[in-house]
C-alpha cells in the first residue's frame, strides 16, 4: 500500500494547489436536482485530475465518483477509487472555505486508504488499517469512547430542524450539535475527538473515504436501521463513537 498512500497525497496537494490558484471570477455554477444541489466546473476538473492520474497509476480500476456520470457501480470487486472532487460544493462557492477534497481506496469491498483533504487549511486527515490515522505527518490517537451527552454533535440541519426520525431530542442529548455542510469536515471532527457522532444523509462519495479511517478506530457507522452502507444512491448515515453510536439508534425512530 505504500505506493497508493504516497502517490494518492501528492494528487492532492496538487488538487488542492489548483483550487487554490483559480480566480473566484471565473467559477461557474449549475444546478443539478435543485438550488442547493449544484456543481461548479471546478468540480468537474478536479474530478478529470484525479481520474487522470488513477488511470495512469492503474488502468485496470473502478472509478466510483460523483460528478459526469461516473456516479454509480455495480459492485466494489477488484480495485475500487471513490472520489468526491469537492465536498461542501455550496461551503465553496459561498464562503470559500469549509470544503474537503475525498479520496478512498478499496480493495474487494474492504477500505485500504482514504484521504479528506481540508484544502484551504492545508490538513490531510489520511491513512488504512495498515498504517493508522494521520494528520497531515502526526499519527493521531483513537479519540476517547464517550457518550453521547458528553460530546458535540454533527448534525444534519433539515432533519434536526424537522426532528425527522426524533433527530431532535438525539440533538438535545448531546452537549449542543453543530452543522457544517461538509461531510468530511465531520469526520475529520469525529477523528480529532471535537464530535461524539454523525447524522446525515450521504452518497457513497461523502462516506467512503471517512469510513475507511473510521474504522481504523473502531468506531461505529451503518444505515439508520443499523444495517451496513451499500455505496449506492443517497443513504441514511449514522456514525459515532461506540457508546455514542448505541444510544443514538436506539433513539432513532425510523
Amino acid at each position: 500500500m505504500e505506493p497508493i498512500f504516497s502517490e494518492i497525497k501528492q494528487w492532492l496537494i496538487e488538487a488542492g494547489e489548483i483550487i487554490k490558484q483559480t480566480q473566484r471570477k471565473t467559477i461557474s455554477v449549475r444546478e443539478k436536482s435543485n438550488r442547493k444541489d449544484i456543481v461548479t466546473n471546478l468540480d468537474q476538473k478536479i474530478q478529470r485530475f484525479l481520474i487522470e492520474k488513477i488511470q495512469t497509476f492503474d488502468s485496470k480500476a473502478k472509478i466510483l465518483a460523483e460528478e459526469d456520470g461516473q456516479n454509480n457501480l455495480d459492485d466494489l470487486t477488484g480495485r475500487v477509487f471513490i472520489i468526491d472532487p469537492i465536498d461542501g460544493t455550496l461551503n465553496f462557492v459561498r464562503e470559500g472555505e469549509n470544503f474537503c477534497i475525498m479520496v478512498a481506496v478499496y480493495e474487494e469491498g474492504k477500505g485500504s486508504a482514504g484521504f479528506i483533504y481540508d484544502v484551504m487549511k492545508a490538513e490531510l486527515y489520511w491513512g488504512g488499517p495498515s498504517v493508522g490515522v494521520y494528520q497531515n505527518e502526526t499519527k493521531l490517537l483513537a479519540p476517547e469512547n464517550i457518550s453521547l451527552q458528553d460530546g458535540l454533535l454533527g448534525i444534519n440541519g433539515y432533519f434536526y430542524g424537522h426532528n425527522c426520525y426524533n433527530i431532535r431530542t438525539i440533538g438535545d442529548i448531546s452537549l449542543g450539535i453543530r452543522i457544517t455542510g461538509c461531510a468530511g469536515l465531520e469526520m475529520i471532527a469525529m477523528l480529532k475527538g471535537s464530535h461524539v457522532g454523525y447524522i446525515s444523509k450521504l452518497c457513497p462519495w461523502d462516506y467512503g473515504a471517512g469510513c475507511i479511517l473510521l474504522d481504523v478506530f473502531n468506531m461505529r457507522y451503518s444505515d439508520f436501521s443499523g444495517k451496513k452502507l451499500q455505496f449506492s444512491g443517497r443513504e441514511y448515515f449514522l456514525a459515532g463513537t461506540p457508546n455514542a453510536y448505541e444510544e443514538m439508534q436506539r433513539l432513532l425512530q425510523f
